[in-house]
């Protein structure tokens, strides 16, 4: 028997030690950062694989869907999500509305070009500029993500509540949550870092830039109630970049110009990213329209000025041949792209930062530190660019002026991915006609439901022991 248990035991022995060998034999087909980066040519190109990899798409259809910009269309596939019934395990918020997966992946990406970068010679003074500028890029990128990150799963302004984990380096060990005061210090001290090492022309607005910096910078303060940094913030954007003339407006969104835009994801038909897909059916041809899931709202679609207001016929627009079929034929026609069956069709550039959405942040900070006539002044600005004959109006009082800046921001952002948080920022309910619910009890989600946050995926928690489900969701 003891002959046995020695027989055993040096079997074991010999086998840790082959085991040992196996590990230390140097992969022959693996390229680690240290080689596949080790150029500045190198780390420019792992940036263009994290702006490729970027996708606020999910956003878009997030905010329609959960929020009052949309209703059923002939296609209503989405109603655990529409009618505010997911949950960690449920089938259609795991596949298309998992922040985690593609945020994190970009954040590992830039995290990798931030280790690899100090690393890497620069041959002459152009390369010395770009290393800056890709670390500067790097920076941006990661901070853009957290904050994505923590609009779905935390989105709020108190310091002692959970924010999600903020990344700084490339690692697969298992991470816990941190609270909202670290992780905005981190969040603030990358867009700090980054602001400098950027360019101001708006040469190359695919790539991030300073005024794209100040624009995330004054998301972020309105998110986190820090009115004073949104209000300085939002004004080096529009300092940048003016409104559109109100005749310009609608090549903004056929990418006919880049008015009011500092940085926006590129689209084309052959990479695909047909934005306009999540709302309209695709066609071969002008007579073959498939079935749209989503419709625009009547709620939204009646807030315009239908007969002066430019954003009403840039962001709609009625299908005749639709209608000559008794279809449903009020559309979405932000992102339209070309004409039916060709290969543009619905597909359009990604604005990530526009003008109007400074004047409104800006606006909202105002009446919230008490300057009624600055935010009017702002809110006047913007409806005077996209109103003909507008009148100017007054903000008699603070409730008054926000009031106006939500509903404001309803009739300028839809369908760019805002409509939901804000609704949770302000603490205000979803509230849907009847018209654009699909039955009564998916007419209103109260202010401060659980779900106004989503819940950390399934996927998720059982690969990362130590991560804190949102509150109301059992895994």
């Amino acid at each position: 028997m003891k002959k046995n248990k020695l027989v055993i035991f040096s079997f074991l022995l010999l086998s840790l030690g082959a085991c040992k060998k196996v590990i230390d034999v140097k992969e022959t087909d693996f390229i680690g950062g240290d080689i596949a980066l080790k150029t500045v040519a190198n780390n420019e190109s792992g940036i263009i694989g994290a702006y490729a990899a970027m996708n606020v798409e999910m956003g878009i259809l997030l905010n329609a869907t959960f929020a009052d910009e949309v209703k059923p269309g002939e296609f209503y596939n989405a109603a655990t999500t529409h009618e505010w019934q997911y949950s960690s395990q449920d089938v259609g918020l795991r596949d298309n509305y998992t922040a985690f997966n593609l945020y994190y992946r970009i954040i590992d990406r830039v995290n990798r070009v931030l280790v690899a970068l100090p690393n890497a010679v620069a041959a002459n003074a152009t390369e010395a500029a770009l290393k800056e500028r890709l670390r500067g890029e790097a920076l941006f990128l990661r901070a853009f993500c957290h904050f994505e990150l923590y609009k779905y799963y935390s989105n709020t302004s108190v310091g002692s509540e959970l924010a999600v984990a903020y990344m700084e380096t490339p690692s697969l060990v298992s991470t816990a949550r941190i609270t909202l005061t670290p992780f905005v210090a981190k969040l603030k001290a990358d867009m700090a870092a980054a602001k400098p090492l950027l360019p101001t022309a708006l040469t190359d607005i695919y790539r991030a830039t300073r005024p794209a910096v100040s624009a995330l910078q004054a998301r972020v303060a309105l998110y986190l109630k820090e009115y004073t940094d949104a209000i300085t913030f939002s004004s080096e954007y529009i300092t940048a970049v003016p409104l559109s003339p109100m005749n310009q407006f609608a090549g903004i969104w056929t990418d006919a110009n880049r008015n009011e835009v500092a940085f926006k994801l590129s689209r084309t038909p052959s990479l695909g990213g047909r934005i306009g897909s999540l709302f309209q059916g695709t066609s071969a041809n002008s007579s073959a329209i498939a079935q749209s899931a989503w419709v625009p709202s009547t709620k939204l679609m009646s807030a315009y000025d239908q007969a002066n207001d430019v954003r009403f016929g840039v962001y709609f627009r009625t299908e005749p041949l639709l209608a000559a079929a008794g279809r449903p034929a009020q559309l979405v026609a932000k992102y339209r792209g070309t004409t039916y069956g060709t290969p543009g069709e619905h597909v359009a550039d990604a604005k990530v930062f526009r003008t109007g959405e400074m004047y409104l942040i800006r606006a909202e900070a105002y009446a919230e530190g008490g300057n009624l006539v600055g935010a009017a002044a702002d809110l006047n600005a913007l409806r005077a660019a996209r109103i003909t004959g507008y009148t100017n109006v007054t903000l008699a009082t603070k409730d008054a002026a926000i009031t106006a800046i939500l509903e404001e921001r309803f009739k300028e952002l839809p369908y760019e991915g805002h409509r939901f948080w804000d609704l949770k920022r302000r603490n205000l309910p979803v509230s849907r006609l009847l018209a654009d619910a699909p039955n009564a009890n998916a007419q209103t989600l109260p202010a401060g439901s659980f779900r106004f946050l989503l819940p950390i995926p399934n996927p998720e928690i059982n690969a990362n022991p130590l991560i804190q489900q949102n509150p109301g969701y059992t895994n």
